[in-house]
C-alpha cells in the first residue's frame, strides 16, 4: 500500500474517491469508453461479470502508485454488488483496491485493524468517505493522519461540515439527539475522531463535496463538478418521459410509508413517469408496493445514479425527493438537456417519531440545490397541489 490510502464503504463514496483522483490529475479517462448501454443492460464500460465491468478493449491504463483504496465491504448484498463494479472501475483507472471483509463475523474487527494498521502508520493522506462511521472513526482514533480528506457519502457532508464547525459531536441528522448505550460506550471513539477530523497543528482537512458546506476555518473545500463521470461516459440518450428517484426516508424512519407511496404513485401520473430508480436501502416490500400501485417499473442500479444517467438512456426530466442526487446529476448531465426536480418534504409526510432536525435538514438540502426545479407543497400534500417554485 502507499502514501495516499482512501476508506469507502458505500458506491458513492468509490465513486468521489475517483472524481478526487481526477481532480488531481491521477487515474487514467479511456480514449474510447464505448456508447452508453441502456438502463439495465451493459455496454462496453459496463458489468461483464460477477466481479464488475471490464476496461475498454485495448485500453490498459498503467498504474496509479500513489492512491490505495480499500473498501471496508458491508453487508447488505445490494451495496456489495455496486462496491464490487465500483471497484472494478477504480482497477481499470489504474488505482490499486483491497477488498477487506470488515465485518465478516467474530474476528473481524481486530484483522482488519492488525492488516490496515501499518498501511495507516505510513499514510501522507487518509480519504473517507463517511465520517459518522464508527469502523472510520476507529481507525482515526489508533491511527491519526497528517491530511485528511472527506468526500461525499450523500448530504450528510452538510452536516458533518457543520458539526465540524460549531464543534458539535457528530450524529447523523436523521437520528435522535440522545445518546443510547451504544454511543455511550463509542461516545470517547467519536470524539477523538472528531478531532482528528478538523483542522490542527500539523493536520489539514479537505472536504472534497458537491453539496454546499459551511466548513471551519483552515478547512479547505473543494469542488467535485463529476469532471471523470461525464469523461467517462455518455452523453446519454434520452427519453421522452420522467423518471422517478427512490429515497431510504422510509427506512431512515422520517417519512411515513403510506404518506411516501402516494406521492410517488401521483407524481408519477403528474409527469408521466415509468420507471423508478430504486436506492439500494430500500426493501423488496416497498418496492413491490411502487410497482404494484404506482404502476412502475422498478430499475436496481448496479451502479451509482450518476453513472447510470450519464451512460442513459434518461428520462427528460428525473424527479426526486431531497437527496444528494438533486445536487449530483445537475452537474454529471450538465449539458444534456436533462431537467432535474426535487419534489421538498411537506411535515405532515414526516414520521411522529422522525428526528426533530429532519424537516430542517431536508429542506436545506432541498433549497441549495441550485440546478434543480424545485416541487413545493401549497396546501396539503397532493402533488396537484405542489408547484414549481
Amino acid at each position: 500500500m502507499t502514501g495516499r490510502l482512501a476508506f469507502v464503504e458505500s458506491p458513492v463514496q468509490l465513486l468521489n474517491v475517483l472524481e478526487w483522483a481526477h481532480a488531481r490529475g491521477r487515474g487514467h479517462v479511456p480514449a474510447a469508453a464505448g456508447p452508453s448501454a441502456p438502463a439495465g443492460q451493459e455496454g462496453p464500460a459496463g458489468p461483464t461479470g460477477p466481479e464488475g465491468p471490464a476496461g475498454p478493449e485495448g485500453s490498459v491504463p498503467a498504474p496509479v502508485p500513489d492512491l490505495t483504496v480499500v473498501v471496508l465491504s458491508p453487508t447488505d448484498p445490494m451495496s456489495r454488488g455496486q462496491l464490487r463494479r465500483m471497484a472494478q472501475l477504480a482497477r481499470d483507472e489504474g488505482f490499486d483496491v483491497h477488498w477487506q471483509e470488515a465485518r465478516a463475523g467474530r474476528g473481524a474487527l481486530v484483522r482488519t485493524l492488525r492488516e490496515l494498521g501499518g498501511p495507516l502508520r505510513a499514510a501522507e493522506r487518509v480519504i473517507v468517505g463517511d465520517p459518522f462511521s464508527r469502523y472510520v472513526q476507529l481507525l482515526l482514533t489508533l491511527f491519526g493522519p497528517r491530511h485528511v480528506t472527506v468526500v461525499d457519502d450523500g448530504t450528510a457532508t452538510m452536516e458533518f461540515a457543520a458539526q465540524l464547525a460549531d464543534g458539535e459531536r457528530l450524529v447523523r441528522w436523521h437520528r435522535k439527539g440522545d445518546l443510547g448505550p451504544r454511543e455511550l460506550v463509542l461516545a470517547p471513539v467519536t470524539s477523538l475522531a472528531r478531532r482528528r477530523l478538523a483542522p490542527g497543528p500539523g493536520r489539514t482537512v479537505e472536504i472534497f463535496t458537491s453539496l454546499p458546506v459551511q466548513a471551519p476555518p483552515g478547512t479547505e473545500v473543494t469542488e467535485n463538478a463529476y469532471a471523470w463521470t461525464r469523461a467517462r461516459f455518455g452523453p446519454p440518450a434520452l427519453t421522452g418521459g420522467a423518471d422517478l428517484v427512490g429515497t431510504s426516508l422510509v427506512e431512515t424512519g422520517v417519512v411515513d410509508a403510506e404518506h411516501y407511496l402516494r406521492v410517488v404513485g401521483q407524481l408519477a401520473r403528474a409527469h408521466g413517469a415509468t420507471r423508478y430508480f430504486a436506492h439500494r436501502r430500500e426493501t423488496p416490500e416497498k418496492l413491490h408496493r411502487v410497482a404494484v400501485e404506482a404502476g412502475l417499473q422498478v430499475v436496481r442500479p448496479e451502479l451509482p445514479l450518476e453513472l447510470i444517467a450519464r451512460r442513459g438512456p434518461i428520462g427528460a426530466t428525473v424527479v426526486s425527493f431531497p437527496s444528494t442526487v438533486v445536487h449530483t446529476l445537475p452537474l454529471a448531465l450538465a449539458g444534456t438537456g436533462v431537467k432535474v426536480a426535487v419534489c421538498e418534504i411537506a411535515p405532515e409526510w414526516l414520521r411522529a417519531t422522525a428526528s426533530p432536525r429532519a424537516q430542517g435538514f431536508l429542506a436545506g438540502v432541498a433549497g441549495t440545490a441550485s440546478g434543480a426545479d424545485r416541487l413545493t407543497p401549497r396546501s396539503g400534500s397532493a402533488v396537484d397541489r405542489l408547484e414549481f417554485g
